[in-house]
């Protein structure tokens, strides 16, 4: 499997189809699964700056548009039906290229992640405490039992320290949606990385909104109010996607939307970059190099040669 991350906006998408044209020429199809979790959703397409189908190629893609936004994205699922996809992909004597921004959703599937599960009634219990005392309150308790986890998680995101108190209570141990220390591989994997420096990715990134609303963004939305996108658990909450909405209600000028989805997109931006660097495998590409894609290969060895012939060592 190959695996292309970075922060957003350094040109994963256009790397991993160039990447993909490169392995089909030498004699292995490719086959490109995304891990970016808002691009699941369905109709959420300029905010996250899905590929429309005659951008990808002709190459086929996987997990894309297969959430309506009224669904709860989790990272459980994802990890199933993402390894399902890979699995068919190498069944079929392809090689998989999983395609990125989202790290704990990339890390579930390259790393043995095993995931508590649910319990309904806890969950219930808990997410009425959050709506009743706020985020702080369930910050506090779970910095009592899992520091490592409430650092991690910090004090406003409610959702997920909702997921880590119900974990602590399921299991009696600490949330350990984390990556590993000494990550074990799910199957044989090379990574590539993208990175940029800080001072050329920010203006990148707020143009890149500013493209997003210029692009029609606010009109996006409006069409998916109707789908229920107000209520949707983790659609209403996206990047852009909350802002729009914000805008739609009146509650924020566009000024405002735009401004606040660039704040939040550069804070995003850095928290990627922290979680792919822990990966100590990762081969690092500069994403403005006019030869990034010879560098990418040069780091796959012989992609022609089947894939038991690759190296099966990360740190090779």
């Amino acid at each position: 499997m190959i695996v292309i991350v970075g922060p957003t906006g350094t040109g994963k998408s256009d790397l991993s189809l160039d990447v993909a044209e490169r392995l089909t020429t030498s004699g292995r199809a490719a086959e490109i699964v995304n891990a970016d979790a808002m691009q699941l959703y369905r109709g959420m397409d300029i905010g996250t700056a899905k590929l429309t189908v005659p951008e990808r190629r002709g190459i086929p893609h996987h997990l894309l548009d297969v959430l309506q936004v009224t669904d709860e994205a989790t990272v459980a699922r994802y990890q199933t039906e993402a390894r399902a996809a890979i699995s068919g992909i190498v069944s079929r004597g392809n090689v998989p290229i999983l395609v990125g921004g989202s790290g704990l959703y990339v890390s579930a599937v390259v790393y043995d992640f095993r995931f508590p599960g649910t319990d309904t009634a806890l969950r219930a219990r808990l997410e009425a405490e959050l709506t009743e005392q706020g985020p702080g309150a369930l910050y506090t308790r779970l910095k009592a039992v899992d520091s490592v986890a409430a650092s991690r998680i910090g004090a406003s995101n409610g959702r997920r320290l909702v997921r880590a108190l119900e974990v602590v209570e399921l299991t009696g141990g600490p949330h350990t949606a984390a990556l590993p220390d000494e990550p074990v591989y799910w199957m044989p994997a090379i990574t590539l990385g993208l990175r940029a420096q800080r001072a050329q990715l920010t203006p990148r990134l707020d143009a890149r909104v500013v493209g997003m609303w210029a692009r029609g963004l606010v009109e996006e939305v409006r069409g998916l109010i109707p789908s229920g996108i107000e209520t949707g658990v983790t659609a209403s909450r996206a990047i852009g996607y909350a802002q729009a909405l914000g805008q739609l209600t009146g509650s924020l000028s566009q000024a405002e939307a735009i401004q606040e989805t660039q704040q939040i997109t550069r804070r995003y931006a850095r928290r990627q970059v922290s979680w792919f660097k822990r990966s100590p495998h990762t081969h690092w590409i500069d994403s403005d190099s006019p030869g990034r894609v010879d560098e990418a290969i040069a780091r796959l060895g012989h992609p022609g040669q089947p894939a038991e012939h690759w190296a099966t060592d990360p740190a090779s």
